[in-house]
């Protein structure tokens, strides 16, 4: 076999992800000087990207999956990792999206008409390419909303209030009392407390069907030594929404709750620079979700479209 045929075969090895010493022939073929090895380099760089977007899909997919199904074990998982990352390589190697390519013309330097990445107006319509991810959070979230019931869980999230009305004019008394302790504005606490509920229908109750008066996701950590409801919820990774079990805070009134939520704020020591900001409410929301307050990494964005909404700007107490 000679040299040329000796590397291309040291090429197709390692477009096998599941053989280890792919890399290794990839490398080789790369000191023998052989002019095929960008072409290669950039298939491999392509299919890994192919494969994160794979696995992103696949974690949202997750949040939705039955737990309890034979199809969701850990095994099938594994399983259907190994493919995955096998079927992004078998892309990138028959033309992919054309990714490869691209990075073959910008490093080779081989096309005298191809114009650098570098002196491109960056214009593209990021927003229409972030959609889909953006759809799978919203119905991942949506579902483990809608999915608590009383029959499958000890707590679960139900309705204290018929409209968004009803859930501004109700607690606004409340907000605003919060609001003249905190130094803040009483329609922006009405805002983050109904972006945490949903303008009131999916708080958290017990077991027995009481409302905990939890309107801001307040959780029970080893501080908290009052009741407590165990629900699930959706928590974000990386981006990425995750259904979990969490314990949350519970309390006897609306009013009890929105206290505790002035307390919270107040006493946690990474909340300060929240508490800087407290006169601008955009400033507020960026620094509580900038500290970790919630994991949705558009929380801040969220609770501003909220504020700015005609319910709550248009109430008038």
């Amino acid at each position: 076999m000679d040299m040329q045929s000796t590397a291309q075969s040291q090429l197709e090895m390692a477009r096998n992800v599941n053989d280890i010493g792919g890399l290794n022939n990839l490398r080789e073929a790369i000191a023998k000087g052989d002019g095929k090895v960008l072409q290669e380099a950039a298939q491999q760089f392509e299919a890994i990207f192919v494969q994160m977007m794979l696995k992103s899909m696949r974690k949202a997919q997750d949040a939705l999956a039955d737990k309890d199904s034979p199809f969701n074990s850990e095994q099938v998982k594994f399983y259907r990792d190994m493919h995955d990352q096998q079927l992004a390589v078998d892309l990138s190697s028959n033309g992919g999206m054309g990714l490869a390519d691209l990075i073959v013309k910008q490093l080779g330097q081989q096309d005298p008409n191809y114009r650098p990445a570098s002196t491109v107006r960056a214009d593209g319509n990021l927003p229409s390419l972030n959609r889909p991810v953006e759809q799978q959070r919203h119905m991942a979230q949506e579902t483990v909303l809608e999915s608590a019931s009383k029959g499958t869980l000890s707590a679960y999230k139900d309705a204290m209030f018929d409209s968004p009305e009803a859930f501004v004019e109700a607690i606004y008394p409340y907000a605003q009392k919060a609001a003249d302790t905190l130094g803040t504005d009483a329609k922006a606490i009405i805002a983050q407390a109904a972006v945490e509920t949903g303008w009131g229908r999916y708080v958290i109750h017990d077991g027995e069907g009481n409302s905990t008066n939890n309107l801001f996701g307040i959780k029970a950590d080893s501080r908290w030594q009052g009741e407590q409801a165990v629900v699930d919820t959706i928590e974000f990774d990386q981006g990425v929404p995750e259904r979990r079990k969490a314990a949350f805070r519970q309390y006897p009134s609306l009013e009890s709750g929105i206290n505790d939520y002035v307390n919270f704020v107040q006493s946690q020591g990474r909340y300060q620079q929240a508490m800087a900001s407290k006169d601008d409410t955009q400033q507020y929301f960026q620094a509580l979700q900038q500290a970790g307050y919630a994991t949705d990494p558009q929380y801040a964005e969220k609770v501003m479209a909220v504020y700015r909404s005609e319910t709550v700007q248009g109430y008038q107490p």
